[in-house]
């Protein structure tokens, strides 16, 4: 069972995290390093559920619900930017005592976990990006997530409507996706009109604004800890750029999960630990 506790993110920002594993006690250390996982942009921490229950056999595994996300504070008011999401991050392993951590981060939470691993290398001991582009994504990409969120059937009646629009009907959906359709299940709760997003779309859209113009190669090659690029063969991240961010970094490891999409930790849990934890298990005998 995962137990919340709670952290101080940047200008008060009241953070929940859950951690799946009592921190080690004395003399019982296995000298496997503590881990934070990040979500992606509309995520939240229970999708790393799976994946902080079998990290947790050896590590202390916490997820974290970034401002605007899951149960954390979602002020209109509040800094969405790309540093403050970094400084979040930063607060929360030194507050939980974490680091130097291994950080597990997917897409939006993969970048916060970069740029962090590149301005504390101190904190972080080694680092996994999931389906995560160094490239500028520009403003067309931005004005079809705009269009995206426009698009939603919102409020849905049903947590099935919600499952089968974001699994079948999502025009963005290319073959139906159960999974898919779980995750987004998953970020929605019940208002007195039916079913809701627990975010913001135009807080998610600022987010987004703060990073999706540049490219951040030049962090990337700042990451001095080992780590592992891992993308799905249907995802947004292609091989090439993949390869490249592996060879941008000094010292870079790739990985590609079949049969799954953007959503690798969700969709393939199996074939995601199967790519992630051999990593893991040369980091701690190194």
């Amino acid at each position: 069972m995962a137990r919340r506790i709670d952290v101080m993110g940047t200008g008060g920002a009241r953070l929940a995290a859950w951690e799946y594993a009592d921190p080690p006690k004395p003399g019982a250390e296995t000298g496997a390093p503590g881990v934070l996982l990040l979500h992606g942009l509309m995520g939240r921490a229970s999708h790393w559920a799976a994946t902080a229950r079998w990290l947790a056999e050896r590590h202390r595994a916490v997820a974290l619900d970034q401002r605007g996300h899951g149960r954390s504070d979602k002020h209109p008011q509040a800094a969405y930017g790309r540093e403050a999401y970094v400084d979040d991050a930063e607060a929360a392993l030194e507050q939980l005592g974490l680091g130097p951590a291994v950080l597990i981060g997917h897409a939006m939470g993969a970048l916060t976990a970069w740029q962090l691993a590149a301005r504390r290398p101190d904190l972080v001991r080694g680092l996994v990006v999931c389906d995560m582009r160094a490239s500028a994504l520009g403003a067309a990409s931005q004005r079809e997530w705009a269009e995206w969120f426009r698009s939603w059937p919102v409020p849905f009646a049903t947590l099935a409507d919600v499952r089968k629009w974001f699994g079948e009907d999502d025009p963005w959906v290319e073959r139906p996706n159960p999974s898919r359709g779980e995750f987004y299940a998953e970020v929605m709760h019940e208002s007195a009109d039916g079913w809701r997003p627990v975010f913001e779309p135009d807080q998610m859209l600022r987010t987004r604004e703060s990073w999706v113009y540049d490219a951040h190669w030049e962090e990337l090659a700042q990451v001095c800890c080992p780590t592992l690029v891992v993308r799905g063969l249907d995802g947004e991240l292609g091989r090439a750029e993949a390869q490249e961010m592996v060879r941008v970094l000094p010292h870079g490891e790739y990985a590609e999960v079949t049969d799954a999409g953007h959503l690798v930790h969700y969709d393939q849990p199996v074939a995601w630990r199967a790519a992630v934890e051999p990593f893991l298990e040369r980091l701690v005998a190194g």
